[in-house]
């Protein structure tokens, strides 16, 4: 084991010129929430730390499963059965020990939302697809509150990604969820998320998307994507650099079909367009249920 004390300067100096020295020291200032430490969520907490943010705040109530192991960075034989929140805080302080990391292993819930966003920057969304609840009160605290929130989906093998900032459409202007059963927020969340479905066209076996038994299928190319592309998401809001679009603005990049779309959806999921492929959508999911009864 290396007898070498960690300096933050040397440690992340391979930044700076894509960073300024200034704004280096900035990124060690600032305080991260994320809300779901298992798929996207644990490669976004590793991700910033080798940013070198210097703080998080980190949530999530699951262990480490086998079926985690396609995805999910802390995902390993010696971290079976172990807290996720506790294993992403100890691999983020193996690669930065000076960093500030709370956990908050019951996750989010409507109780505990004002503490666990006290004091922070930006919020970046790690939770579970289904997770409804859960992501509505987190991103309408986020809105009354003023802290920008990003979320990166992995779909396929690719990522959409929609920032909200202070003072813009809300995170329920957007998606329009309030009134709505899960299966409807289902639909509802992944027509918003990606408008362009760029992720539909080379499904393999759709027999493994199952809306009902809420369960789909996943891989480590979008969920490297997703962090990658929130980081530079993150570095643009917390510095005040370059342009970050925001909703009704969305993009989706697809490694797998080379492409790259712009999304402008004003209403959100009440936009003429949008509610074509809704309607689409709902069709769909109701011959999945007919089909699974059968």
């Amino acid at each position: 084991m290396s007898r070498r004390a960690f300096d933050y300067d040397e440690a992340f100096s391979r930044n700076i010129g894509w960073v300024t020295q200034a704004e280096q020291a900035a990124l060690r200032g600032k305080r991260i929430a994320i809300a779901g430490v298992g798929g996207v969520g644990g490669v976004h907490l590793l991700t910033l730390t080798r940013l070198g943010v210097g703080a998080f705040h980190v949530a999530d109530m699951d262990t480490f499963d086998l079926v985690n192991f396609n995805r999910q960075a802390g995902a390993m034989m010696s971290t079976l059965d172990r807290p996720k929140a506790e294993v992403m805080a100890e691999m983020a302080r193996d690669i930065n020990p000076d960093v500030d990391i709370r956990v908050f292993g019951s996750g989010v819930n409507a109780g505990n939302l004002d503490e666990f966003l006290a004091g922070v920057d930006l919020y970046v969304d790690g939770l579970d697809f289904f997770a409804f609840t859960a992501r509505r009160d987190t991103f309408n605290a986020c809105h009354r509150l003023g802290i920008p929130a990003v979320t990166a989906a992995p779909l396929g093998m690719g990522t959409a990604v929609l920032s909200f900032l202070p003072g813009r459409m809300s995170f329920e202007e957007y998606f329009r969820l309030d009134g709505c059963d899960e299966d409807e927020m289902a639909v509802r969340f992944l027509l918003g998320l990606s408008p362009a479905m760029l992720q539909r066209a080379y499904l393999a076996d759709p027999s493994r998307v199952d809306f009902v038994a809420r369960r789909g299928p996943s891989t480590i190319a979008a969920c490297q994507l997703c962090a990658g592309v929130t980081a530079t998401e993150s570095l643009k809001i917390l510095l005040r650099r370059g342009e970050v679009l925001c909703v009704p603005w969305g993009f989706q990049f697809d490694a797998y079909r080379n492409r790259y779309v712009k999304t402008w959806r004003p209403g959100g999921n009440n936009n003429p367009i949008q509610r074509i492929g809704l309607a689409i959508a709902r069709r769909q999911l109701r011959a999945m249920r007919e089909a699974a009864r059968v």
